[in-house]
């Protein structure tokens, strides 16, 4: 993602790189010199650079995933003192993925069986994808229900008749796959499902970068792309 960053940074003329860091490198020597920090890390990281970028006052675009609930906790409080968009998905495509499947699942009410099916390279080392996750809390949300006491992932043995109330999560690892995301919305006699596929990395550079640009300045608080992208209200 550091690279598609780059590689995507000449399309966005507002856009200047002030510096990089890898693993092992000190955010705190570069820092100052930022308005935003872009952070594709590792969710064990993510909090301490919020913390960092919290004591220099600068905002951050968030876009590591499989973080605890706990480091989740602690990058939330740190909004209160600067502005942050984080998402588990940076892709505009995806997010409308995210309202399309709001709005179907409005639609649809509660007759449709739900289940959700994601598939990214051998190399991913969370699952399900924070995608997948934010599109099953989506569900929930609409049908009014708690996302642990209803997802089910993945099915093996003799489980029984699926209850109405399940969300199924399935997620398969292979190959270079850059990400694939369907919502699957199942009742008698017809079946809708809302796909996504990525083929590039550049899809979430871009995204974050439009993030960047739109974060610079703004109030504390906590954001997702669908601030960013006015897909909200």
């Amino acid at each position: 993602m550091g690279k598609a960053l780059l590689a995507c940074v000449p399309r966005f003329p507002q856009v200047q790189v002030a510096g990089q860091i890898d693993r092992d490198d000190d955010l705190r020597a570069i820092v100052a010199q930022a308005d935003v920090v872009i952070d594709f890390s590792s969710h064990q990281a993510t909090a301490a650079i919020a913390q960092i970028c919290a004591e220099h006052r600068k905002a951050m675009v968030i876009g590591t995933t499989g973080h605890s609930n706990e480091d989740r906790s602690q990058i939330t409080r740190l909004s209160s003192q600067i502005p942050m968009v984080l998402s588990s998905n940076f892709s505009t495509g995806v997010n409308t993925l995210f309202w399309l499947t709001r709005k179907a699942a409005e639609i649809l009410g509660p007759d449709f069986d739900l289940e959700i099916v994601e598939m990214h390279h051998r190399l991913k080392r969370d699952a399900p994808s924070g995608t997948a996750r934010t599109l099953a809390e989506l569900l929930a949300q609409v049908r009014k229900q708690q996302l642990e006491r209803v997802v089910r992932h993945g099915r093996e043995g003799i489980v029984g008749e699926r209850t109405s109330s399940e969300i199924g999560m399935h997620a398969l690892r292979g190959g270079d796959v850059v990400g694939d995301h369907t919502v699957i919305f199942a009742g008698l006699g017809e079946r809708v499902e809302l796909s996504h596929k990525a083929s590039s990395r550049e899809t979430f550079a871009n995204g974050a970068l439009r993030a960047a640009e739109w974060v610079a300045g703004r109030k504390p608080g906590l954001y997702d792309m669908q601030d960013v992208l006015c897909l909200k209200g």
